[in-house]
């Protein structure tokens, strides 16, 4: 699921993605409840990715819409 996220995240470079493309894109679902798994991928794939999870240089979080993965 982590590289499936990271992949969609890199095809996206700067554009904000919301929860729901994303878990259209990875789960084929649009299921509330299956945005806490998306948040749990996601801190592990921060984790794995970031230096300073605090201050993410990667991937940002767009409050109430979804995720973006920045150029660095």
């Amino acid at each position: 699921m982590e590289y499936q996220l990271l992949c969609l995240l890199a095809r996206n470079v700067g554009k904000v993605l919301t929860h729901g493309y994303i878990l259209r894109e990875v789960w084929n679902s649009t299921s509330d409840g299956d945005r806490a798994s998306l948040r749990v991928f996601m801190a592990s794939l921060r984790k794995k990715i970031e230096t300073d999870q605090s201050n993410p240089r990667y991937i940002q979080t767009q409050v109430g819409v979804g995720y973006r993965m920045v150029r660095v």
